[in-house]
Parts: C-alpha cells; sequence; structure tokens
C-alpha cells in the first residue's frame, strides 16, 4: 500500500487538505465557483460603486469638528486659486504703473474665464508684501471644489497669457486646484505605470524560477484575479467602511506579493514532490496537506496584521487595512481551491512553454537542495552561537539609527523637489507672505454670529494673532450670517517649516482663542487647515501606535502558538519579526532622514521619515514576513515528525525552501522596488522600506538566524507547558507522509 495514500486520508484531516482533496476531485465545480466569485464580485461591485473616504470623516479632534460644523451649516467651501505677481528686479515695486498693469490684467484674465468668482485685487486686500516687490491675486472656483482640478486648465492659460505679455515679472499660479491638476498629470501615469510593470516584473522572475510558461502564468494569474475579485469586494464595503484611492495602491500592491507567494509555495511543493517519482494525485495530496497549510497559517496571520491598522481610528488606515485584509483572504482561498483543481486539470501540462536555456536537471531523488544555502548552513549549524551574535549584532547595528528617528509630513518641496514648477511657485509665495499658502482656519460657529459679543472677540482674535507673533497677516475674516458661522483664515509664521508652523499654531490654540473667542459663550472656534491637520493626524496616530503594536504581537504570537503547538516558536518568531522590522526603519532613517546613500535610490534626505509610514510599516512587514517564516519553520517541523534530528531537520527545512523563499522575496523586492523609483519621496520611502526589510527578512532572517537559534535550542523548539496543553490543536495538516516513531521523551514535545 502506498505509504502516502494509506496514512493520507488518516492524517491529512486538516482544513487545507481537505480544501485541496475536494477541488482535486471536483476540479470543474472548484475553477467554475472560482471564476464566478470574480465575476460575481466584480459585477456586484461595480453596480454598487465606490464611497470613499469623506474629508470629515478622516481625523478626530478640531479638525473633524471643523469640518463637521462646515457640513452641517451647508457651507460649501470652494477650492481656492492664488496669482503671484513678483518683480524679477528688486528695484521694482506693487506700486509702479507697470505692476498695477499687469496685476489689471490679471483679474480681468482670470475673471473673463467664467470658471471662477470672488476675484480679488491685492491692491484692495492688503496681499502685498513687506518688500513691496509681490502681490496676490485671489479668487475662488465655481462649482466643487472636489473636480476643481478638472476644470482649472482655463484659468492656467489664462494666467499663462499674461506671463507673455509681462516678461519683466513673474506671474503664476497655485492653489488647490492647480496642485492636484499638476499631480494628476505628473504623477498619475507614474502610479499607473509602477502598478502595471509589477505584472510583468513577477510573470519574468517566475519564468526564471520555473522555466516554464504555464506554470508561470498561474501564480501571477491568481494573484491578478485575487485582485480583481477584492476590487469587487472594495465597492460593496466600502457602503460601510469607505475608501480611498491610496487603499487601492496598497491592496494592488499586498495583493500582487501575496498572491504570488501562496501560489509559488503550493506549486514548488506539488513539482517537488512529483520530481522524487510521486504520483500526481500523491504529489497535490502532499503540497496541500503541507504547502497549503503554510498558506493558511500565514495567511491568517498577515489578515490579524492588517486588521491592527483598524485600531488607529483614521479612516484611511481603517480602508488600507480593510482592503488589505481582504486581498490576503480572497488569494489565501483562492490558493488552497481552485490552485490544485487547475494542478490537476493540467497534471504534467503544467511544465508546457519550457524557455531551452532555463531547462532544469529532473531529479529523481528528493527534493532540490540549494548548494548556496547548504554551504551557508553547514558554517551556521558549526557555530551556532557565533552565527547568533554576528548575525543579531549586524542586524541592530543597522536598526540603531532608527532610535534618533524623526516623522513629520513632508511639506510639498520636501516630497517632490524641484520636480514640480508649482513647487518653485509655493516657496516663492512662502517666502514673500510667510504661511500664505497654508493658512490655519477658524471655524467659528455661535447662536448669534453678528451678535456684538461676538463680533468684538473676532476683531480681538484678528489683531491678536497677528500681535502673538503666530501670524504676521493679513487675516480675513468672511461672514456666513445666515447659518451663524465665520471663517477666520489666519497665515501661520513659519510657512513650509512644519516645525515652526506648529509652534504658531499652539499660540493661535492655546493662548490667542482662549482670551478671545474663548470668552463667549457658546461659541465654538476649531481649528483646522493643513498644519491643524497634520497636527491632529500625528497626535492621533501616536495614540494608536500601542494599541496597533499590542494587538499584532499579541495575536500573531496566539496564532504561532496554535499552529506549532510550541510556545518556543512562537517567542522566537516575535521577537525575529521584531528584529527585521527594526533593521527596515533603521535603513528608512540612514537614508532618508541623514541621507547616507540616498542618491543610489534616486532619492535626497529630507530630514524625517513621513508620518504614516513606521506604522504602516510595521503592519505590512509583520504580517508579510510570516509567509517565509511559517514556510520554514513548517518545514522543519514536517521534517522532525518523520523522525530527523532537529539539527537534521533544521539543515533539511532551510535549504530545502532556500529556492522558493528566495525566488518569492525576489519578486516582493522587485515589486517594491518599483514603488521606490516614483517621484514623492514618501512612495520611495516606503518602496525601500518595504524592499530592503524583505530582503533582510528572507536572508538573514531565515537563512542564518532563524536556523541558528533553532539549533541552539534544539529539543526546547517544540517545548508547551503541560498548563498549555489544553489548547486547540491545530497541526493536524503535516507531512501525510508515515511519521516515524518518536524518540524517548519526545512524544510529549511533539504533539500530531
Amino acid at each position: 500500500m502506498d505509504p502516502v495514500k494509506g496514512n493520507g486520508e488518516a492524517r491529512g484531516r486538516g482544513l487545507a487538505a481537505r480544501a485541496g482533496g475536494w477541488s482535486a476531485r471536483h476540479r470543474w465545480a472548484a475553477v467554475g465557483i472560482w471564476v464566478l466569485f470574480v465575476v460575481l464580485a466584480m459585477g456586484l461591485g461595480s453596480a454598487a460603486g465606490r464611497v470613499d473616504v469623506d474629508e470629515s470623516d478622516q481625523l478626530k479632534g478640531e479638525t473633524h469638528t471643523a469640518a463637521q460644523i462646515i457640513d452641517d451649516a451647508g457651507i460649501k467651501e470652494p477650492a481656492s486659486e492664488t496669482v503671484l505677481i513678483q518683480a524679477k528686479d528688486p528695484s521694482v515695486q506693487a506700486t509702479d504703473t507697470a505692476f498695477k498693469a499687469a496685476v489689471s490684467d490679471v483679474v480681468k484674465a482670470v475673471d473673463g474665464t467664467g470658471t471662477v468668482t470672488d476675484v480679488t485685487s491685492p491692491y484692495v486686500t492688503g496681499t502685498i508684501s513687506k518688500d513691496g516687490r509681490s502681490a496676490l491675486v485671489q479668487f475662488d472656483m465655481r462649482g466643487d471644489a472636489g473636480t476643481a482640478g478638472d476644470r482649472v486648465q482655463p484659468v492656467l492659460d489664462a494666467v499663462a497669457g499674461v506671463q507673455k505679455a509681462h516678461g519683466t515679472l513673474r506671474i503664476e499660479e497655485i492653489g488647490g486646484a492647480s496642485m492636484n491638476k499638476q499631480y494628476a498629470d505628473a504623477f498619475g501615469k507614474d502610479f499607473q505605470r509602477a502598478e502595471y510593470s509589477a505584472v510583468p516584473v513577477a510573470f519574468g522572475i517566475l519564468l526564471i524560477a520555473f522555466g516554464a510558461l504555464v506554470a508561470a502564468l498561474l501564480p501571477v494569474g491568481l494573484a491578478i484575479t485575487a485582485i480583481m475579485a477584492t476590487m469587487g469586494l472594495m465597492g460593496l464595503v466600502s457602503h460601510l467602511q469607505p475608501m480611498s484611492d491610496t487603499a487601492n495602491s496598497v491592496m494592488l500592491l499586498v495583493g500582487m506579493a501575496v498572491g504570488v507567494d501562496y501560489c509559488l509555495f503550493y506549486l514548488r511543493r506539488e513539482r517537488e514532490e512529483r520530481e522524487a517519482g510521486r504520483g500526481a494525485d500523491a504529489a497535490l495530496r502532499i503540497a496541500a496537506a503541507t504547502s497549503g497549510r503554510a498558506i493558511i497559517v500565514s495567511g491568517v496571520t498577515v489578515c490579524v496584521a492588517m486588521a491592527g491598522m483598524l485600531f488607529t481610528g483614521l479612516a484611511e488606515f481603517e480602508a488600507m487595512g480593510l482592503a488589505s485584509l481582504m486581498v490576503v483572504a480572497v488569494a489565501m482561498v483562492g490558493s488552497v481551491t481552485v490552485l490544485p483543481a487547475l494542478l490537476s486539470l493540467l497534471g504534467h501540462r503544467v511544465e508546457k512553454g519550457r524557455i531551452p536555456f532555463l531547462r532544469r536537471r529532473r531529479r529523481a531523488h528528493g527534493p532540490s537542495e540549494s548548494r548556496f544555502w547548504t554551504a551557508v548552513l553547514r558554517g551556521v549549524l558549526a557555530k551556532p552561537l557565533v552565527s547568533v551574535l554576528v548575525a543579531v549584532g549586524a542586524l541592530l547595528a543597522v536598526a540603531a539609527p532608527a532610535l534618533g528617528m524623526k516623522t513629520s509630513q513632508l511639506t510639498l518641496d520636501q516630497e517632490f523637489g524641484n520636480s514640480l514648477p508649482i513647487v518653485q511657485t509655493y516657496d516663492r509665495v512662502n517666502q514673500a507672505f510667510p504661511g500664505g499658502s497654508e493658512p490655519a482656519e477658524v471655524v467659528v460657529r455661535a447662536k448669534d454670529i453678528n451678535a456684538p459679543e461676538v463680533r468684538q472677540a473676532l476683531t480681538d482674535f484678528k489683531e491678536r494673532a497677528i500681535s502673538s507673533g503666530a501670524s504676521r497677516g493679513p487675516v480675513d475674516i468672511k461672514l456666513h450670517d445666515a447659518q451663524n458661522v465665520a471663517l477666520i483664515t489666519v497665515p501661520l509664521v513659519g510657512g513650509s517649516d512644519m516645525d515652526r508652523a506648529g509652534q504658531s499654531l499652539h499660540k493661535l490654540r492655546d493662548d490667542v482663542r482662549p482670551a478671545t473667542l474663548g470668552k463667549v459663550a457658546g461659541v465654538q472656534a476649531p481649528i483646522t487647515g493643513n498644519v491643524a491637520g497634520n497636527q491632529d493626524f500625528n497626535d492621533q496616530l501616536l495614540g494608536s501606535v500601542v494599541p496597533v503594536f499590542a494587538f499584532v504581537v499579541v495575536f500573531a504570537f496566539l496564532l504561532m502558538l496554535l499552529s506549532f503547538r510550541s510556545l518556543t516558536v512562537a517567542v522566537t518568531s516575535i521577537l525575529l519579526n521584531l528584529l527585521s522590522v527594526g533593521a527596515a526603519y533603521g535603513i528608512l532613517v540612514a537614508v532618508f532622514q541623514h541621507g547616507w546613500g540616498a542618491s543610489l535610490v534616486g532619492a535626497e534626505g529630507v530630514g524625517a521619515i513621513v508620518t504614516w509610514l513606521p506604522l504602516f510599516l510595521f503592519v505590512i512587514l509583520f504580517g508579510l514576513s510570516m509567509d517565509y517564516h511559517v514556510f520554514v519553520v513548517s518545514r522543519i517541523r514536517e521534517a522532525r515528525l518523520r523522525g530527523r534530528s532537529t539539527r537534521e531537520a533544521i539543515q533539511h527545512g532551510v535549504v530545502t525552501t532556500a529556492g522558493v523563499v528566495t525566488s518569492a522575496a525576489v519578486i516582493m523586492v522587485a515589486v517594491f522596488a518599483i514603488f521606490g523609483t516614483l517621484s514623492m519621496q514618501s512612495m520611495k520611502q516606503m518602496g525601500v522600506g518595504l524592499a530592503a526589510a524583505v530582503l533582510i527578512d528572507a536572508t538573514v532572517i531565515r537563512g542564518v538566524l532563524l536556523p541558528a537559534v533553532m539549533a541552539l535550542l534544539g529539543e526546547r523548539n517544540w517545548y508547551l507547558p503541560s498548563w498549555l496543553r489544553w489548547l486547540p490543536d491545530l497541526t493536524h495538516d503535516e507531512s501525510p507522509e508515515a511519521v516515524a516513531p518518536a524518540a524517548r521523551g519526545e512524544q510529549e514535545r511533539l504533539p500530531v
């Protein structure tokens, strides 16, 4: 009797083994159900439409309160635009005839487009710089502020026409609409190109790894269908939890990475068993019970990690977390259901389309082992303590810069450098009118906005904002009498310097407001704007760090404990992952904060890490690094259960998984590195951080540190205290091969 078949039915009773077995027996049904699921998800999602995160729901705190007041009052704030008129010659002043003529031409040209309203002259509003060389013409775009970027081109053309007529002056437009327009033109295709290039890059690497066209197409096909289905599900779920374009991009990134990885793990194991001489059915059963189980354990762990983002209370993070969680779950289900069905249908045809120069020598006896990692493992296992000390020391040295990490929302010039013309305009406006490009906005609501005490408080606030040093003016007050709301625009001293602008904001919130508007009963006066929004975002993010970290670490620990029934494996898994994340943080700080080697990745040292990235990276990396860890440890445990000694099991597990882990890591690094080529510094930081962490994880952590630590621990790797024996046994899906009797004294450590 075939020992695989005989034992497989008895022991392969876990979820992955049952799912793989059913799919292999009902292959057309499994494929049909998957196709139907993808089509239905896309169709229903398209019909439902996607609800995106509303700006008023992005944050809590004062920013949210201000947005809520404006929404409740029904005030539709337009997209405001500004035209800077600036003398190139220091001797030219705004009071000169030629300068006044240019201002007049700008006002006429802009107003003549018919797409703007409330055009104001600097000679009326007093928006003339202290040195007299610069002036601002301000106006609002008609219609919805969210779509103003689509309608701003005629205004930009009109301003460009005035510039041609006045060559001695600098005449440039800036504002929310014009910036959105330039971003969309410059970076929309940039992002799209990065997303589209991820597929051929992954396919090319898989083609090299498998040397066969059909085998390389399967993982890419699974990842793409999982992404398509998730896009549809995002539309449905968005009616409960609003989504966003950022969440969509992150979902594509994670979906491509895990979708390809899971399929790669499964396909490699099935091919390996066939090369060892097993029949197609036996090879599929073994792949289902081993790699299938590892995929489920890994997938659930990744989903738990992604769920950590739901604890931030930030709508954008919640959207990213839920979208990532869904695509991982879909890819996981597809890997253990439709993939075995396809492999059963294809049989040996999975080797079709072999590339001649990539033809691999078939091995008749046992799985292929990496010569490189065999040599590395020989040294590691010979001196495990030295290996641990060297590897940990190196990783701690790499992580050391993270102790001085400074986080900040990147300003426009930090984010884009000089790659956009509008960045130079932004800098000029901030130099001439500090804080003018990113003013604070005070949203005042009272029972009667025209009551004498309220009007006096508004006047006092305006005067005190300047006298306190928080603003140099001009402070503008716009009354909405019918809604009993007033909007106060306050340019902050510090301008694009977020630290100084933040200090000015604190003066407004802590000193100016309590002394003026705060003394009038019944008045609400939350302060919003870009600087305030960044401050509130930082505060809320910092407040969510501990809950998110605790949730991810605790649940990952519990999952590893249940999946391997080993307290030692669970603890070492968490510690190794934390070390990997710390090293990634250190690289980020060294490159982007200190500028060490920044030019190598086409970046500049901007002096800070973008605020949202550390928490985002922790969640993503903690989840993704479990892919390799679960896969390698599962193989080691499987070999141990077959009767090998712990040291032999480590050697076997690491070297036989080295090829697939390397291929998976190369794909992940390549996909993440693509995002490191984008022009935005925040995207560069994300791409470099993810790529560096995966590279470290797949080499130093899994290839050196993990086997060295396990070698030092020996049989203690499988330790489970007697008081934890009541835990549910989720280890059913081990290798469906005959398990050799355990050595004396090991039965309790290795429950099956």
